[in-house]
């Protein structure tokens, strides 16, 4: 029984990473250096709080590696990891606050569930801006106008605090709307 329950994680791991993937590439206008709003941290969130930290790094550290295969902008290897692996991985931090989460939807306590969900969704976020901007001050740092580190801070910001916001909003709309979705199945195919 609990090695259906892995390969159940692992399947939603691998759908949802595809998802992040297409919300990510239907964005039809990018930044010049790298960047767009878009909805590809949201399944990541999903995840983290379906499956926790494991289920969250692992969906985010994937759709970050998916997104080399389409159109990537990479310039050393450790800057791929720091933007693309790294950075959509700690997305997938949101996970820590997975059980909360599933026990307040269970309650039906919708404010704090809420709550929850948009500091998760927070520090998830806020972890990968800051990969972003680190990643900008140490490898962009020719393509900033004005002091390098606050040029990376504004740039990254342009993006990630729209995808932040609309990340958490569908989020809320969907976790206060249909809370079951918190829940992992856990009955046999065979019953």
């Amino acid at each position: 029984m609990k090695s259906r329950f892995k390969l159940q994680a692992l399947i939603e791991i691998s759908l949802f990473a595809a998802l992040g993937l297409v919300f990510d590439l239907l964005i039809p206008y990018r930044l010049p250096q790298g960047g767009s709003i878009s909805l590809a941290m949201l399944p990541i969130f999903v995840m983290a709080f379906r499956h926790g930290l494991k289920g969250g790094l692992a969906t985010g550290a994937l759709v970050g590696t998916l997104q080399l295969l389409f159109g990537a902008y990479i310039f050393t290897p450790v800057q791929f990891l720091l933007d693309y692996t790294v950075a959509y991985g700690l997305v997938g931090v949101a996970g820590v606050f997975a059980g909360r989460v599933k026990q307040t939807a269970t309650q039906g306590a919708t404010k704090t569930l809420a709550t929850y969900l948009v500091l998760g969704a927070l520090i998830g976020s806020a972890l990968r801006y800051a990969a972003h901007v680190i990643s900008g001050i140490v490898f962009f740092a020719e393509y900033a106008e004005g002091p390098v580190v606050a040029y990376s801070l504004g740039y990254n910001a342009t993006y990630m605090v729209p995808s932040f916001v609309i990340s958490a909003i569908v989020l809320v709309l969907l976790f206060t709307t249909a809370p079951r979705f918190t829940r992992v199945a856990t009955r046999d195919i065979r019953q």
